[in-house]
């Protein structure tokens, strides 16, 4: 008997748009990468694969309760890193509490559905949330919405296959773990260890430095050297003043430029404070009997809290106190003649907390950028880091326990997230990004020729 006809293989060359699209995806996807250029091309090569209009990927963070966008396309970038839901909160919180998919063909009605009136999201019913799996639970989600058709089986289980490879990413970029790094800290003498914190971005940006606490004069004031005659403190405590108050000047004027009058109108107390003589002469006078320009301001600030607090409390002069105390730090380091007590040059500066002081000293040394923990609290500090227009993020958990003083670290503020001791691939992929700018840069400069 003569063998059965066997037809030739067929071979899927190019031209099917949805395969081709599935096997760029899938080639990027084995490429080893920083996670920042993951979060970046993932959503948009996964929106145009299912034919939508938005896909976001969210990843879970703090004590594994908190789902927080970190990369998306189709919304504003103000929306990552501060999108958030809990784990069971929406949709995407019941895809990821559930470990299981969820679709829906109107996302409006489904029972869980979480509006955010910010996003316009009402625009893409067409929804699909597929929970990212590591070994121990979900390690986030992805999110892929469309104005139509609805979601098919077919395309839940390819999501879902894609989210696969997503989670080995995930675990790699080594987000710290509240939870599981409770009792865990950096050894002492500090260390290489690479170390991604979270936090919510204020001025998007990525920028890289050395990290330099922020800081603020020594509570043990030096003496007077003796060669120091007071007229010459007088003078430096004068000139002080003066830089002072053409700086808050010139952030108010800032401030004018960026329509932030309203928000930063307590600039107005300090101008105030600064053209006040009385607090000038008190401090000149204390100068004059051979007092030092930091036990001056001191005793300056000493006598606003006594007055705040001799009567009954009022809200108003506490704070005009505590204004007077930060204003009264500033210009000691203002007029400091020791450059140790300055901030370093490009430095990625990190605190508790952001005020008058750093948008008058600490802006002197042009940092690289700006990270507050999560004791950073009120409105003010927002306004001051949009004043100083450098990338910056706040609530970011564990910042001290894993940062040292000279560590390197990397501010992505388009993502929310700080990385300390980034890897050759994260650094190079920044370099490569400012390179592209300036490339940019000359030739929009060349065509305006």
């Amino acid at each position: 008997m003569s063998a059965p006809y066997e037809r030739e293989p067929h071979v899927y060359a190019k031209g099917d748009a949805r395969l081709d699209e599935l096997l760029e995806l899938l080639a990027f996807a084995a490429k080893p990468m920083p996670l920042v250029r993951l979060l970046d091309d993932l959503p948009r090569r996964f929106a145009k694969l299912f034919g939508a209009q938005v896909c976001s990927v969210y990843l879970v963070e703090g004590d594994g309760d908190e789902l927080v966008m970190r990369g998306n396309i189709g919304f504003t970038t103000k929306a990552i890193g501060q999108v958030r839901l809990a784990v069971g909160e929406g949709i995407t919180g019941k895809a990821v509490e559930y470990m299981r998919p969820i679709s829906a063909e109107l996302a409006q009605s489904h029972a869980a559905y979480k509006h955010f009136g910010s996003l316009g999201e009402e625009r893409f019913p067409a929804f699909l949330a597929v929970p990212i799996l590591g070994k121990n639970g979900a390690l986030g989600a992805i999110v892929v919405q469309r104005e139509a058709p609805a979601f098919t089986k077919a395309d839940v289980e390819l999501a879902c296959s894609i989210g696969s490879i997503v989670a080995g990413y995930v675990r790699q970029a080594e987000l710290i773990d509240h939870q599981r790094e409770r009792g865990a800290s950096r050894g002492a003498g500090g260390g290489t260890r690479k170390v991604t914190l979270t936090g919510r971005p204020v001025v998007l940006g990525r920028v890289m430095g050395a990290i330099s606490a922020m800081r603020r004069p020594s509570v043990h004031a030096p003496k007077r050297k003796s060669d120091a005659a007071p007229k010459d403190e007088a003078k430096r405590l004068r000139a002080a003043f003066d830089d002072a108050a053409r700086l808050v000047g010139r952030w108010q004027a800032r401030a004018r430029e960026l329509d932030l009058v309203e928000n930063a109108a307590f600039l107005d107390t300090y101008a105030l404070i600064l053209s006040d003589a009385r607090l000038r002469d008190v401090a000149l006078d204390e100068v004059a009997k051979g007092e030092t320009i930091p036990k001056a301001l001191a005793s300056v600030a000493r006598l606003a809290t006594r007055a705040a607090t001799s009567f009954a409390r009022d809200a108003f002069l506490e704070d005009r106190a505590k204004d007077i105390e930060d204003l009264c730090d500033a210009l000691v380091m203002i007029a400091a003649e020791d450059p140790r007590a300055r901030v370093p040059n490009k430095a990625v500066l990190v605190g508790d907390g952001i005020g008058v002081f750093d948008l008058l000293v600490s802006a002197h040394a042009d940092p690289a950028g700006f990270v507050l923990s999560e004791r950073a609290q009120g409105p003010r500090a927002q306004v001051l880091l949009e004043l100083l227009g450098k990338p910056a993020l706040i609530d970011v958990a564990g910042v001290f326990r894993w940062a040292a003083d000279g560590d390197l670290a990397l501010i992505d503020a388009d993502h929310g997230l700080f990385i300390v001791n980034p890897s050759k691939g994260e650094i190079g992929l920044l370099r490569e990004e400012r390179r592209e700018a300036r490339r940019d840069e000359s030739r929009t400069g060349l065509k305006g020729q």
